[in-house]
């Protein structure tokens, strides 16, 4: 009866196989997006004020980011959770796939989040004129709030990683 359960509980890791090809969809989402923001300034560029121009292609990087960040946990987190990924290594073959483990995805994940944070912080410092300061104080706070989480995340990841090495020694 034990082996059962186990073996049911281990066969339900792919339900989260669905969940991370759904994350495709996602991505596709975002290259529909990203493509629409390009094709609405490409008639009125030369007409844009260059603070404009500023905001859109940072927003553009921001949709990069995100997009980067779907693919790297779409990837990591099927390798790590669900199966390996049989792909040669023909040079097509993502270097760091098959390399991040849980904790490594979760510390690139939170620093993915700080850099699409400081992306959209600087496109409210970018319109500052029309933001209200105490919005911008809570879009700062907020950027802080990712970053120290970020911070604490890496550095007790570092504890956990010295601590190991103390104990295998």
């Amino acid at each position: 009866m034990e082996q059962l359960i186990e073996k049911t509980m281990y066969a339900t890791r792919w339900l989260m196989a669905p969940i991370y090809l759904g994350l495709s969809l996602a991505l596709l989402a975002l290259g529909i997006k990203f493509f629409q923001e390009v094709l609405h300034i490409v008639p009125v560029i030369f007409s844009m004020k260059e603070v404009d121009l500023i905001l859109v292609v940072l927003s553009l990087i921001d949709i990069s980011l995100v997009g980067g960040l779907l693919v790297m946990v779409m990837f990591s987190g099927y390798e790590n959770f669900v199966s390996r990924m049989d792909i040669n290594d023909d040079g097509d073959k993502l270097g760091w796939l098959g390399k991040l483990d849980s904790n490594s995805l979760k510390n690139k994940v939170a620093a993915s989040i700080v850099a699409i944070s400081s992306i959209h912080l600087l496109k409210v410092f970018m319109d500052t004129q029309n933001i209200p300061n105490d919005k911008i104080m809570w879009y700062l706070l907020i950027h802080l709030t990712f970053v120290a989480s970020a911070f604490a995340m890496g550095y007790l990841d570092k504890i956990t990683k010295d601590t190991v090495k103390k104990d295998n020694f």
